[in-house]
C-alpha cells in the first residue's frame, strides 16, 4: 500500500507506516499527477482536491480508495466527487477546536491589554458555534463574560432559543468572532457573510475576530473601513486568496496571523489520530495506538501563582506562557516581508513550532490566588 501524506501532518509514520510505504510531499504540490500511483492521501487544508483534479488523475488510471483531512473544515475537498470516484473520504472534526479558542482568548487578552480595556467588561458575539464557535461559548461563558450566539443552520434543528440573528450581535456586542464553515450557496451560505454593509454597521469600538474562512469576510470592504475611518479592530487568521493575502490588510490588522489559530502540536496529533482511525476502520484494521501514545509531555507542565494579579494578567500570564499569539503576528510580518507573501505565508505554516494547548498546564494558586480559581478554570486551565 502506498500512502501519500502532507509534509506538515505530524505523526504520520507511527500512524500510518506501518501500512506500507509513506511519501511525503507539501500541500500545496498535490496534483492530479501526484494522485495516481497512491492507495491513500492524507492533506490538510490547503490541498485542493476539486472534481477537475479528481477527473484528470482518473483519467490517469488512478487507484486511490481513501482521502482524510486531518482538519474540521472539509471545504477544499469535493466529496461528491469523491463519492462518483468510490473513494472513502474522512475528516477530524473538533480536533483543533481546543486550540482555536486558546488564540482566540490570547488575541482578545492582547488587545484588551493594548486598547486599556477589560475582557470581563465586554459582550462577545459568535457566529457559529460548531466544534470551534461551541468550545469557546461554553468557555466564555464559564468564565462569567456575556455572550451571544448565532448559527441559523443550527437554530432550525434545534428552536430559536438561545440564537439571535446576526444583526443582533452586530448592533450589541463588542466583539464578533467568526467561526463558521464557507458555504457559497444556499439559504444559509456564509461567502461574504460579512460584506460591506455588514462591515459598515459595525459600531465604533468593535473588535472583529476571524478563525473561521477567509472567504467569509469582504477583504476590500474591510480594509476600506480600517484604512477609512480606523474605528474598529481586526484580528484575523484566515485571509481572502490564501496565501497570497492583501498586504494592506495585514498591515491594518491589529494581530494578522498565517492561519495557524488550530496549529498545536495537540490539535494537529488529534487530527492525525482521527484519519489514522478512520483509515484503519476502512481497510476492517484494528488500531495499534492510543492518541496517548503520540502526545510528549508538555514542556511547562506547571506554573504557580501568588496573589496581586487581576484576573486578565493572571490569565494572559497563563496563556503566554503556553502559547504567546504575538510571536505568530510578527513572524507573519517578517517573513512575508523578507520572502514575499505567498512563499512567507507558507513559510510560516511549515516551519511552525512548537506549541501547546492551554490545558496541558496546571496551576497552583498560593496565597492571595484563590479568588482566580473560576476564571482560569473556567478558561480551561487544570488548577493543583
Amino acid at each position: 500500500m502506498r500512502i501519500l501524506v502532507d509534509a506538515n501532518v505530524p505523526g504520520a509514520e507511527a500512524c500510518f507506516g506501518p501500512l506500507g510505504e509513506l511519501v511525503r510531499m507539501p500541500g500545496r504540490e498535490i496534483d492530479a499527477a501526484a494522485l495516481c500511483d497512491i492507495d491513500a492521501l492524507v492533506i490538510r487544508s490547503i490541498t485542493r482536491l476539486d472534481a477537475a483534479t479528481l477527473d484528470t488523475a482518473g483519467a490517469q488510471g488512478m487507484r486511490l480508495r481513501f482521502v482524510g483531512t486531518c482538519t474540521i473544515g472539509t471545504d477544499h475537498v469535493d466529496r461528491a466527487a469523491l463519492a462518483r470516484h468510490g473513494i472513502a473520504f474522512a475528516s477530524a472534526p473538533g480536533c483543533n477546536a481546543e486550540a482555536v479558542v486558546d488564540y482566540v482568548l490570547g488575541s482578545l487578552l492582547t488587545l484588551a491589554e493594548r486598547q486599556g480595556w477589560r475582557l470581563s467588561e465586554r459582550r462577545v458575539g459568535i457566529v457559529g458555534v460548531g466544534n470551534v464557535g461551541g468550545r469557546l461559548l461554553a468557555r466564555l461563558s464559564a468564565m462569567g463574560i456575556a455572550c451571544l450566539a448565532c448559527d441559523p443552520p443550527r437554530a432550525e434543528v434545534e428552536g430559536l432559543e438561545g440564537f439571535e440573528t446576526l444583526e443582533t450581535l452586530i448592533g450589541e456586542c463588542d466583539v464578533l468572532c467568526l467561526h463558521t464553515p464557507l458555504v457559497r450557496e444556499g439559504p444559509h451560505a456564509t461567502h461574504h457573510l460579512l460584506d460591506a454593509r455588514r462591515i459598515a454597521e459595525l459600531a465604533p469600538g468593535t473588535l472583529l475576530l476571524n478563525a473561521g474562512r477567509g472567504d467569509c469576510i469582504d477583504g476590500q470592504a474591510l480594509r476600506q473601513r480600517l484604512a477609512g475611518q480606523g474605528d474598529i479592530s481586526a484580528v484575523l487568521d484566515v485571509w481572502e486568496g490564501e496565501p497570497a493575502i492583501d498586504p494592506a490588510l495585514r498591515d491594518l490588522a491589529q494581530i494578522a496571523t498565517p492561519h495557524i489559530a488550530g496549529y498545536s502540536l495537540d490539535g494537529k496529533l488529534r487530527g492525525t489520530y482521527q484519519i489514522y482511525a478512520a483509515l484503519y476502520q476502512h481497510l476492517g484494521l484494528p488500531r495499534r495506538l492510543g492518541l496517548a501514545d503520540l502526545l510528549p509531555p508538555p514542556p511547562l507542565p506547571r506554573l504557580r501563582l501568588q496573589g496581586g494579579l487581576d484576573p486578565d494578567e493572571a490569565l494572559r500570564c497563563c496563556l503566554r506562557a503556553v502559547y504567546d499569539v504575538r510571536r505568530d503576528h510578527d513572524s507573519l510580518r517578517r517573513e512575508s516581508r523578507r520572502r514575499g507573501m505567498a512563499q512567507g505565508f507558507d513559510a510560516c505554516r511549515a516551519n511552525y513550532p512548537l506549541r501547546r494547548e492551554l490545558s496541558t498546564l496546571t496551576v497552583e494558586l498560593g496565597d492571595g490566588a484563590q479568588a482566580l480559581a473560576p476564571w482560569l478554570q473556567g478558561a480551561g486551565l487544570s488548577l493543583a
